[in-house]
């Protein structure tokens, strides 16, 4: 009943600092808009995508070895709580990857004649390229 018990407060603890890790930014920086235009010229994934920090792979691990600490005695004991802290690693992991947002790189011819690469995360499937496009606060929306 003991593992169930610390188990439980484990995972509860783990999705409260996780879910508090989440971010709902829209993009808007003040109340002031530079807002310009152009045409979308490509539109390819970005190579830097990840912030090399993996908060879900580190507190999986530490929640697994934890919770494998509570389990047997001896080589036991090191070997469940090695084990739980691989386990929850790697659990943490596929967590993370899944919450990721997907980052784009959109090169956009403007208006005057120069080009932009905007960075934008999330998805970007109403954006083709040769729409005409508004961006908005370093955010590119159809025109």
């Amino acid at each position: 009943m003991k593992i169930i018990q610390v188990l439980l407060i484990a995972t509860l603890s783990a999705s409260v600092f996780i879910g508090g890790c989440a971010s709902n930014d829209s993009g808007r920086m003040g109340s002031q808009s530079n807002v310009s235009y152009g045409v979308i010229k490509s539109i390819t994934v970005s190579n830097d995508n990840h912030s090399g920090f993996n908060a879900g792979t580190v507190i999986g691990g530490v929640v697994g070895a934890v919770a494998g600490n509570q389990v047997g005695g001896g080589n036991g004991n090191t070997l469940a709580t090695v084990g739980g802290a691989v386990l929850g690693a790697a659990v943490g992991t596929t967590i993370d990857n899944k919450n990721a947002a997907q980052m784009y790189d959109i090169r956009i011819r403007m208006q005057n004649g120069s080009f932009v690469t905007i960075t934008q995360k999330g998805s970007v499937a109403d954006l083709r390229v040769g729409d005409h496009v508004r961006i908005e606060n370093g955010l590119a929306y159809r025109a």
